[in-house]
């Protein structure tokens, strides 16, 4: 009855916590789900498990949400769901793991804490909370002795993200810390078979999809991807000790020998914490947490030196630690501390109720960024928007999307010949560029000359046939043009282009 009622509370603290991210809007990448032609086919749910579709169960989710609406509050009471199911699961695990006090600890943290607040609040973080949910579940089948199916639950796990891809190791050194029964071995290797396809699938599909972000289109090597992920990873440490300063876009700039010392601390930790790898003793759960981040900040470069959402399920582990560490405090002292971290998580929520607060907030913590600039000046008015993207040009010079949005905010702010000539520097940035060739064509029709744009709509198409805006402007300054076989349009975009031939 206690642990029954234990649940509901942890449940009704989550939705406290996290409950107002169903007021949210669709944020950053959320809008790509609805431009993307797959989402919105019949058919999605099929197109969604192609090869070079990483997570194919994740996509499979944003499909049904797609069929049933586009309204952003159905995408986020699903994630909002998983995260209560999250809850539930890691309550289910640590108490098995931990003495009872701790373990109630440790799932209270993992239910509020504001580090929680990206994974539930970005809908294109859903990935994270169901491979999560797979995870725990795997970890609770594997304690109630049911190991194969804890290797099914788990191999489910990959298909909604790659990044739990270290599981394995996490049960290895619980099985090593507790039973080492025999048994073990095979469901084990099985998991880590699975572990290194997903692997090989990811590096495959990022290396297939222009513009992934990852692997050799990160922009950064891995051995920079690795020296920058021991602050990276401080600093998800002292988030979770001290939760202020989170932000959408964090900052990790470090001089090399701060990143030597940052793996030197981190190294030494793991070190000590290996003689203390019993279940209920503090090195299982600083290995383990340590572990669960290994996919995502050690080797395989991501465009994101660090994103607060990676903790979520090591934070699983860390929690369990914090739940030893306080299992002996007084109740009104970790009340009190409950209800803190649950007011901060309300406020980080907050945050993103709008895409202004979220990058105005993300541009004070990470001022030398230019990607805050750029994500919020798409959202303020044409003349501030000028001055920001003037601050960032400086900062970037040689910075093509920097020069991109920069032209399209001085269209919007009546100039286009300034406009014509960022266009002009980010051709020169990029040759060939489809989209600042278009780009072009729009800053010189806003000029008066349609023939001129129409030459630059027209070499756009060359280059990019699929080129929607291209297409449709053309057709706008009254040129025919045939829609070209074969490209993959929205609902929105087929009607778009349907309206401009009548």
């Amino acid at each position: 009855m206690v642990a029954l009622r234990f649940r509901i509370i942890l449940l009704i603290a989550a939705l406290l916590a996290f409950g107002g991210a169903l007021w949210a809007p669709f944020q950053f990448d959320d809008f790509s789900l609805l431009t993307d032609a797959v989402m919105d086919s019949s058919d999605g749910w099929r197109q969604a498990f192609t090869l070079i579709q990483t997570r194919p169960l994740t996509y499979l989710t944003f499909w049904a949400n797609l069929q049933a609406s586009d309204a952003p509050w159905g995408f986020h009471l699903v994630s909002l769901l998983t995260h209560l199911l999250c809850v539930w699961l890691a309550w289910e695990v640590v108490r098995e793991l931990l003495p009872e006090r701790a373990a109630m600890v440790a799932a209270a943290l993992f239910a509020v804490h504001p580090l929680q607040t990206e994974a539930v609040v970005y809908v294109f973080a859903r990935a994270t909370l169901l491979s999560a949910a797979l995870s725990l579940l795997a970890l609770r089948l594997w304690l109630k002795g049911r190991l194969w199916a804890a290797v099914g639950a788990f191999g489910v796990a990959l298909l909604a993200k790659e990044e739990v891809a270290a599981l394995p190791l996490l049960v290895a050194l619980l099985e090593w810390g507790t039973r080492r029964r025999r048994a073990a071995a095979g469901p084990i290797a099985a998991m880590a078979g699975l572990s290194a396809a997903a692997g090989l699938r990811a590096v495959y599909a990022v290396g297939a999809v222009a513009g992934s972000g990852a692997g050799a289109q990160a922009g950064i090597t891995p051995f920079d991807y690795f020296s920058y992920q021991g602050v990276a990873m401080l600093r998800y440490l002292w988030l979770l000790l001290a939760p202020l300063g989170l932000t959408v876009d964090a900052e990790v700039r470090v001089a090399p020998l701060a990143a030597s010392l940052a793996w030197g601390v981190i190294a030494v930790v793991a070190v000590l914490s290996w003689r203390t790898v019993r279940a209920a003793q503090a090195g299982f759960w600083i290995l383990g947490g340590l572990l669960l981040l290994l996919p995502s900040s050690s080797v395989f470069p991501a465009a994101d030196l660090a994103a607060d959402r990676r903790m979520y399920l090591p934070m699983l582990c860390f929690c369990g630690l914090l739940g030893l560490v306080l299992q002996k405090a007084d109740w009104r002292l970790l009340s009190g501390y409950a209800v803190v971290l649950t007011a901060l998580s309300v406020a980080q929520t907050m945050v993103w109720q709008s895409p202004q607060s979220l990058w105005m907030e993300a541009s004070r913590r990470a001022p030398e960024k230019v990607r805050p600039k750029r994500q919020l000046a798409r959202v303020l008015p044409a003349e501030q928007a000028v001055e920001l993207l003037e601050q960032a040009r400086r900062q970037a010079p040689e910075d093509v999307g920097v020069a991109m949005d920069y032209g399209v905010v001085l269209l919007r702010a009546g100039r286009p010949e300034l406009a014509l000539s960022e266009f002009g520097r980010a051709l020169a940035l990029e040759p060939g560029s489809a989209t600042a060739i278009h780009n072009r064509g729009l800053a010189l029709l806003a000029m008066g000359q349609p023939e001129a744009a129409e030459g630059d709509f027209r070499r756009a198409l060359e280059r990019d046939p699929c080129l929607f805006d291209a297409l449709i402007n053309l057709r706008r300054v009254g040129k025919a043009a045939a829609a070209p076989k074969g490209c993959q349009w929205t609902r929105a975009q087929r009607e778009a282009l349907l309206s401009s031939e009548r």
